[in-house]
């Protein structure tokens, strides 16, 4: 059956504006959102029914930045002691990349998968590092996305930090996967062009970058400005701060994702705005890295736009959310500053990044892709349109996802997943990451 109708629950579109509706029915078919019912209108339908009684229903939430490879850096204990982020690139990160064979791109990739599904993240935007396995990585990747019935725009880090010829390896994935997918012309894999950071790419490779690129109109996934280290060793080999130097190649516009940008200055933002190109704030691993916190508000005056992403620490967006609005309060000293900017980075900026890509994500309404959860909440006070964003940050931020829904398909439902064995990826990881680092 191809229908889905799910009952009882209480609906939250996400939509501009936003709508909380009770005594309403969500009916799926064909993997979209075919309307949403009154409860007496519903009655002589035909579907598979979902009772969500005493549930919240709203679309999946999207990561517009993450790192499929990290999961098996879990537990790894062989990394030296860092004191700054430049020590743990070289002593944590870049050691573990080097070492990753193919199978291990696409189990981490699982394991990855599998948590963003318990936590009711339908959507992933992933930058990919594999330099001693570059060739087919993105293919291996896309695979675990479709076994894990997942949404996923992929991308490979080009770098010059392994040498010209790794770099170029790098450049040829990414035109490999961005060509399968504007033949395939599937909405639930996607493309960028994948660099690592502007201290890492030399001025050959950038400008190769942005002319092989230009064939497949595509946009750019960059780390920008995460460590003032980034503006430092730019400006001291190339003469200019870092988001200027991506404009110069044109590496920027509305299809660019510049991520974390912590260390930007007004002109920077200034031409992120006027470019249209989205910034993505990842607070937890800023946080953990002590590089800095990003200057949300500021972006916000200045008319960029800025989404939320997890860059592997974690698969729970609601977390992820919590952490930016702590992150605004702290760096202001202000414990009222930067609520609704916060949320909004979750609830409206990430779908309006996603769709740039995408089509048609995000949001419970006619005609959409039906990427639907359902979480166990029973609001203990009223809840409506006004303070929804409450219930989300102090409320559904705390509750257990019981159904994920990803094209009409479930991926999970009663707390269980549906056709994936954990068990067996688990194990499967657990001999790969063992062997991996035996070799770190």
């Amino acid at each position: 059956m191809t229908r889905l109708l799910i009952k009882n629950g209480i609906i939250v579109t996400l939509e501009e504006p936003n709508r909380i509706l009770t005594g309403h029915e969500l009916l799926i078919e064909d993997g979209l959102i075919k309307s949403i019912l009154l409860r007496r209108s519903a009655s002589n339908i035909r579907a598979r029914v979902i009772d969500a009684r005493g549930k919240v229903v709203m679309p999946g939430f999207i990561n517009t930045h993450m790192h499929f490879y990290s999961s098996f850096a879990r537990g790894l204990t062989r990394a030296a002691p860092s004191a700054d982020f430049p020590q743990v690139l070289r002593n944590l990160w870049w050691r573990l990349d080097r070492r990753l064979r193919l199978d291990d791109c696409d189990c981490s990739a699982l394991v990855a998968g599998l948590e963003a599904i318990r936590h009711g993240t339908t959507t992933i935007i992933d930058h990919h590092a594999s330099p001693n396995a570059i060739k087919g990585s993105l293919g291996r990747i896309a695979r675990a996305v479709k076994e894990l019935g997942l949404r996923a725009c992929l991308c490979y880090e080009v770098s010059d930090r392994d040498g010209g010829k790794i770099a170029q390896a790098g450049i040829e994935e990414n035109l490999r996967f961005l060509r399968q997918c504007q033949e395939q012309s599937d909405n639930q894999l996607k493309a960028l062009f994948g660099l690592h950071a502007s201290f890492t790419l030399n001025e050959r490779t950038l400008r190769q970058c942005a002319e092989r690129a230009r064939q497949y109109q595509a946009g750019f996934h960059i780390h920008c400005a995460e460590d003032l280290s980034d503006q430092t060793i730019t400006q001291r080999r190339f003469g200019k701060r870092v988001v200027q130097r991506l404009h110069d190649h044109g590496l920027l516009g509305p299809k660019s994702l510049c991520v974390h940008s912590v260390h930007l200055e007004d002109g920077e933002w200034d031409l992120l705005a006027e470019t249209g190109t989205a910034v993505v704030h990842n607070p937890q691993s800023n946080m953990n890295n002590a590089v800095g916190t990003m200057d949300l508000l500021k972006a916000v005056r200045k008319g960029v736009l800025v989404g939320l992403g997890t860059d592997a620490m974690t698969g729970n967006m609601r977390e992820e959310l919590r952490s930016a609005l702590w992150a605004q309060r702290l760096l202001r000293r202000n414990p009222g500053a930067a609520f609704g900017e916060a949320v909004q980075l979750l609830v409206r900026n990430n779908q309006q990044i996603a769709n740039r890509y995408f089509q048609k994500v995000g949001q419970l309404r006619e005609g959409w892709m039906a990427d639907v959860i359902c979480i166990d909440y029973d609001p203990p006070t009223p809840m409506n349109q006004a303070n929804f964003y409450g219930h989300l940050v102090f409320g559904l931020s705390q509750a257990t996802i019981d159904t994920t829904i990803v094209g009409g398909k479930i991926l999970m439902k009663d707390k269980k997943l549906i056709s994936l064995d954990e068990e067996q990826i688990a194990a499967r990881a657990r001999k790969l990451s063992q062997a991996l680092w035996k070799r770190f």
